[in-house]
């Protein structure tokens, strides 16, 4: 079932979201309904907060590479991606992190705007699956952008509150005038 994308600066966003301690069908309906909500909108990446649900869940569509090393999938073009490729993100923790690198980020919950992020190059997240299963995962790539990205949702935050003063200024500023 696909479920409205709640839309900056709608206070829902602010909301620190809740662990998860039913690993129970609500929970897989919840991961069903997001994966396709997120599919239809050609997203990488969606936390449970951006379609109103407070708790600390996410999931993220990993880019597939073809024969030739070259990524498909990117939030253009992710309807190319099979569910089973789709990671289910449950209650995510960082538990390292280091060195750092600026990647240009886009969100559901800010429709066109993009801007370059500085964010950490390299993390490893413990985390649950649908069934509860414990995982660890570590990356240094466009993947580890995404996980901090919507980990941040979890925290209540959007990843504008990381630009500069000026660049938050002049990006509130045209975001005002666009929702008139």
């Amino acid at each position: 079932m696909l479920r409205e994308i709640v839309v900056y600066p709608d206070k829902r966003l602010k909301l620190i979201s809740k662990e998860v301690t039913s690993f129970n069908g609500a929970l897989h309906d919840l991961l069903d309904d997001m994966y396709d909500t997120m599919r239809s909108k050609n997203g990488v990446g969606l936390a449970a907060i951006q379609v109103g649900v407070d708790q600390r869940v996410l999931i993220i569509n990993i880019p597939i590479e073809d024969e030739d090393g070259d990524s498909y999938g990117t939030e253009h073009d992710s309807n190319d991606q099979p569910k089973e490729k789709t990671m289910e993100i449950i209650n995510p923790v960082i538990v390292a992190q280091d060195g750092t690198e600026k990647f240009q980020e886009g969100c559901l919950s800010l429709p066109g705007v993009y801007e370059d992020v500085e964010r950490a190059k390299h993390v490893k997240v413990e985390y649950f699956d649908r069934e509860g299963a414990k995982h660890t995962l570590e990356d240094d790539g466009f993947l580890a952008v995404v996980i901090q990205h919507e980990i941040d949702h979890l925290d209540g935050k959007v990843f504008i509150e990381k630009l500069s003063f000026l660049k938050r200024k002049r990006f509130e500023k045209e975001w005002a005038k666009q929702q008139k």
